[in-house]
């Protein structure tokens, strides 16, 4: 196998990996986050006819610690692969701003992952904790 087809088959499992995790860590909003701000902001019969109309959100909400922590795991193990120590860009000028391009396609794609797992979260765990404790 050549170093090219190698190279194009790691960026590749790279880049799906990166939009698994955007996929998981978008689940964890529609699954938890969503519906508690909605309900937050009096939109009560909204989550109703949500819930009725995709049952699996109950399922999900259920176990919604599951789902963060499968999420979580999926934000690390793409963290670490993108920026494990040793990896670089191969030294052929195509195929190195080929790998960049790539790369910072990845980075975003993942720090976009990270944000919207990070506001999942706080909602789904922290907000009502919070909002109890200043007594609002």
């Amino acid at each position: 196998m050549s170093q090219e087809t190698t190279i194009a088959l790691a960026d590749r499992r790279q880049g799906g990996l990166t939009w698994l995790t955007l996929f998981a860590s978008t689940g964890t909003l529609i699954c938890c986050a969503l519906p508690i701000m909605l309900v937050t902001l009096g939109l009560g019969a909204t989550v109703a006819a949500m819930t009725s109309s995709f049952p699996v959100l109950i399922t999900l909400s259920q176990h919604k610690e599951w789902v963060f922590a499968g999420s979580a795991f999926m934000l690390g193990l793409s963290g670490w692969i993108m920026y494990r120590p040793g990896r670089s860009c191969p030294a052929d000028p195509e195929l190195g701003e080929l790998c960049n391009k790539t790369q910072v396609w990845n980075q975003r794609i993942y720090w976009s992952s990270v944000i919207v797992w990070g506001v999942g979260f706080f909602t789904a765990f922290l907000a009502l904790p919070l909002r109890i404790g200043l007594g609002f």
